[in-house]
């Protein structure tokens, strides 16, 4: 019996550009794992320059029956926008919304899997010409 996810949210989080491509890699990663995990509710939100931003996802979310979101970095390290700003942005959020739980995962980067898979393809990279 499968588990329903659809009261839970998975948000990745980057940091946005004013080049609309730019999200095009980010807007795949949820596509992939939409595709691993067809009932829950995966999306993306951007800390500027695009959107939506956090907040108003979170106000989505809240209205779609989400009551638990877990937020991932989809950045390289655990830098400022990680570790200041998004736990700022998540305890506002948790203010907004106290019926709901927010859980911040580590930075993409921090996870050693990532890393191999990024090195794994930088060191691909040299018999491209």
């Amino acid at each position: 019996m499968a588990i329903s996810l659809t009261h839970r949210a998975l948000v990745l989080f980057a940091h946005g550009a004013r080049d609309p491509q730019w999200a095009a890699p980010f807007q795949r990663l949820r596509q992939i794992i939409q595709a691993q995990l067809p009932d829950a509710v995966v999306e993306l939100a951007f800390l500027e320059l695009m959107t939506p931003k956090l907040p108003e996802l979170a106000a989505q979310l809240q209205q779609r029956g989400c009551d638990e979101i877990t937020v991932v970095p989809v950045f390289l390290g655990q830098g400022g926008h990680v570790s200041r700003d998004l736990p700022l942005i998540v305890a506002q959020l948790q203010q907004d919304y106290p019926a709901m739980a927010f859980r911040i995962a580590a930075a993409a980067g921090e996870d050693a899997a990532v890393l191999t898979a990024i090195a794994q393809y930088c060191i691909g990279s040299l018999g491209e010409n």
